[in-house]
């Protein structure tokens, strides 16, 4: 995002935490509380967002989590709707791969969980499904 007439400015640190619960539940993500959206802003291992300059509204969002030595997940890819179809969500996975080439030891372990909707810029950046050898799996709620 060089140009300085591109409405979009990629910026290297979380959004507020209410532009984070706004981008996940705008852009189709399970909503999240308050409390939830602190820890996430403040623990991720590397965070990014994009600013839509005419507006200042944060538009589109990615982070990692993880070790810092080998393991690194690739989490909260959201852009809202009315901002989709620019390259958003490319530029932000992009930046966060770099980052864990330049910050992380060689050979790095990088996975995500794949909505639908994302599954093709994954795959474009080299993403693979790990099924049969890894399969993902969620704990379930206990009562």
């Amino acid at each position: 995002m060089a140009a300085a007439n591109d409405p979009y400015e990629l910026v290297p640190t979380a959004p507020d935490v209410d532009a984070y619960l706004r981008l996940r539940r705008d852009s189709g993500l399970s909503p999240k509380t308050a409390e939830q959206a602190g820890y996430a802003v403040a623990n991720s291992w590397a965070f990014v967002h994009v600013r839509h300059r005419p507006t200042g509204e944060a538009v589109a969002m990615g982070r990692v989590l993880g070790d810092g030595g080998w393991y690194f997940h690739v989490a909260d890819m959201a852009t809202l709707p009315d901002h989709q179809r620019q390259g958003l969500g490319r530029q932000v996975l992009e930046w966060l791969l770099a980052q864990i080439d330049e910050r992380a030891p060689a050979h790095p372990y990088v996975t995500l969980m794949a909505d639908a909707p994302g599954r093709p810029l994954y795959r474009s950046l080299g993403f693979v499904e790990s099924a049969p050898q890894s399969l993902g799996m969620v704990l379930a709620d206990r009562p």
